[in-house]
């Protein structure tokens, strides 16, 4: 379900970016939908979900179904309360919003206002979305991953129709984006109330909200604000970066990460929504080496699949922006910046998606000091990293001061797992990441050899870059799996069962 929602995002992007290029109307929307992605994982997927979820685990395992109910219809009337503040400050404040985090645009009185409206529009989608992913945690933790996992395709169909249709009706045109996020949000929440109702727990505004674990679930959430989102906030800091280099910076940087994005999200999003709801039954149960081994089954799948796509995106950067986004507006000059940053992305990508696996391990025993402090640490370093990369490097430079952050987070957050005894790595690691290494050699060298020059997939038509493409990423995956397998590597080895 989450490939789906990632292949409709490709499409949405592709259209953008055949319709608006990149150049001062995407900068502008770019910026404006940041901010409420950014507040998204605020509220949402990154921290509530994090405090949520295992709370709500232990009450489904361990209390009555309606104490379960009061505790849903509790944090729901806080989070409701919380919401409704937010948005309202956001849509009143978004000219001072603009200013802080995107000081650049100043300079240009038509993009700051543009951005401004766009962001007017936009901002209530964090109150649609913070539901969404409140109602996404529940359906998780009843075993209903399917729902959530589908649910973002509505906000990309939302984008692609609006795009398509409601483009020639607005005035600027990029307004039809920002009504697209509105309506997206709008469509999510709908989408899963029938769910909730399946359940018997859709949730109900209670104004009397004493719930012990309700109170939990926000003193939890403080910390985990500033510590799941550690990634979101050097986005949003990027960008106050990239708003001070040449038009354009923004949205090379976005239509990069999109790129990096799906992979992150069809792995890392998928495992760590799978993995945080049953490290907490285990927690609870006292289950401590069923814990460990349920861990060590997601850091072998994240590194299985992660490293031959972290290669592939450096390797086919050019062809994959050319066969996505090189349309109508988006010219050759945005392709090779785009590559620039892809490239510097990927350097990331192995520890972003660990960090979404590595995290729930604390996360699930309701510890969130400890990725907080490591966040801490991560931040300062990425930006003192973007300090130093853009000077030199200009956009490309702050994308690789992110990719380098994720891995610096990762990194810790393992070696705290590892010293505080909460995961101990299953037998066969030394001999896993040498079979690994010997079959991304020759996945690489296939790969090399088979893209080619630029110039054809600058000049190619459309349907020839496809096929090449496809054709190509065929070719890789199997020169991959295939030297696994001749290695002696099984698919029923990585079955969750094995690790249970």
């Amino acid at each position: 379900m989450t490939f789906i929602s990632r292949i409709l995002g490709f499409l949405r992007d592709v259209i953008i970016a055949r319709t608006f290029g990149a150049g001062i109307a995407t900068d502008a929307f770019f910026v404006a939908f940041k901010i409420p992605n950014l507040l998204r994982r605020l509220f949402a997927e990154g921290a509530f979900s994090q405090a949520f979820v295992p709370i709500l685990a232990e009450y489904k395992n361990n209390r009555t179904l309606g104490e379960t109910q009061q505790l849903i219809d509790h944090v729901v009337t806080l989070l409701a309360f919380a919401l409704c503040v937010v948005t309202l400050i956001g849509v009143v404040s978004a000219p001072w919003i603009i200013y802080a985090s995107a000081p650049g645009f100043s300079s240009n009185p038509e993009k700051f206002d543009l951005t401004v409206d766009l962001l007017r529009i936009t901002f209530p989608y964090i109150f649609f979305i913070s539901l969404v992913s409140f109602a996404g945690g529940i359906l998780n933790t009843y075993g209903k991953f399917y729902v959530p996992a589908l649910t973002p395709a509505l906000l990309n169909i939302s984008f692609i129709a609006c795009a398509l249709w409601l483009t020639p009706y607005m005035d600027p045109p990029v307004l039809a984006l920002a009504w697209a996020v509105f309506i997206g949000g709008v469509l999510q929440l709908a989408f899963q109330i029938p769910y909730l109702l399946r359940l018997k727990l859709l949730p109900r505004i209670r104004l009397k909200s004493g719930d012990e674990g309700a109170w939990r679930v926000i003193r939890l959430m403080g910390p985990a604000v500033f510590g799941v989102s550690v990634g979101q906030i050097s986005l949003l800091i990027n960008t106050i970066f990239a708003s001070l280099l040449i038009t354009g910076s923004v949205s090379w940087l976005y239509y990069a990460d999109r790129l990096m994005e799906f992979p992150a999200g069809l792995l890392g999003v998928a495992l760590g929504t799978v993995l945080l709801p049953s490290l907490a039954k285990y927690y609870s149960n006292n289950s401590n080496s069923d814990y460990s081994r349920l861990l060590d089954w997601g850091l072998r799948l994240t590194i299985l699949l992660t490293l031959p796509a972290a290669l592939a995106l450096a390797l086919l950067s050019i062809p994959l922006i050319a066969t996505l986004f090189h349309y109508g507006a988006f010219t050759d000059h945005d392709v090779f910046m785009t590559r620039d940053a892809l490239v510097a992305y990927s350097t990331g990508l192995v520890g972003l998606i660990l960090v979404k696996v590595l995290a729930p391990g604390f996360y699930a025993r309701q510890n969130i000091k400890t990725p907080v402090k490591i966040a801490i640490v991560t931040l300062i370093a990425t930006q003192l990293m973007n300090l130093a990369f853009i000077i030199p490097l200009k956009h490309a430079g702050l994308a690789l001061a992110i990719g380098l952050g994720a891995c610096l987070n990762a990194g810790l957050l393992y070696y705290k797992l590892r010293s505080e005894n909460i995961y101990q790595p299953q037998p066969g690691w030394g001999i896993f990441i040498i079979k690994i290494s010997i079959a991304l050699l020759v996945m690489g060298n296939v790969i090399w050899f088979a893209v080619g020059a630029d110039t054809y997939w600058l000049g190619g038509t459309a349907f020839d870059r496809v096929y090449r493409l496809m054709g190509i990423v065929i070719l890789g995956a199997a020169s991959y799996f295939a030297m696994l397998w001749v290695l002696g590597f099984r698919l029923k080895d990585f079955s969750r069962q094995q690790y249970e």
